[in-house]
């Protein structure tokens, strides 16, 4: 694998996940191996089973306590948040991998469970190899101030606006 750069998808719009989750499958079709790791999910998405198919080259793994988090986190949520940055810290330190995606490291961020500058750790501590996407809504300027890319996705037109509810194979 070349250098390795950071990667941010952020923004208010659909389609940050999904973004980063065409990039592991462009990877797995060129042999790459692609460890994901979901900060806050606890759920049998249909992502999730697409990609077991998968399973020779990417890892997933889900760290949330399983509910929504509304006003200030509970100790599980940000035990369950700790537990993910230390995997994805021995994920980036491996040599394993050549693509580690921190999925909602921002809405991790807003809500407390983690830090800006754990993320700034997890940049610092990569190997040079490894490509690093991080997605969420509210990245951090701090936190994109040392990306190499960034991609702001904004929403324009939304039909859960009209009332269509998250659809299997679509949104969910």
């Amino acid at each position: 694998m070349e250098k390795g750069y950071v990667q941010v998808y952020t923004g208010d719009g659909k389609g940050k996940t999904t973004a980063a989750l065409g990039l592991a499958l462009r990877a797995v079709g060129a042999g790459l191996r692609v460890y994901i790791a979901q900060f806050i999910k606890k759920s049998c998405y249909s992502e999730i089973k697409a990609l077991e198919r998968f399973s020779d080259l990417i890892t997933i793994e889900q760290f949330g306590a399983g509910g929504y988090i509304r006003g200030e986190p509970k100790a599980e949520d940000i035990s369950a948040a700790r537990r993910c940055l230390e995997a994805i810290k021995a994920a980036v330190e491996s040599g394993v991998y050549d693509i580690v995606i921190m999925d909602e490291a921002g809405v991790a961020e807003f809500f407390k469970l983690i830090e800006a500058r754990d993320v700034l750790d997890i940049i610092a501590a990569k190997l040079d190899t490894v490509e690093l996407v991080i997605t969420g809504r509210r990245v951090s300027e701090t936190v994109m101030a040392k990306a190499d890319l960034i991609t702001e996705m904004k929403p324009i037109r939304h039909y859960y606006d009209n009332g269509v509810i998250a659809r299997v194979g679509i949104e969910s």
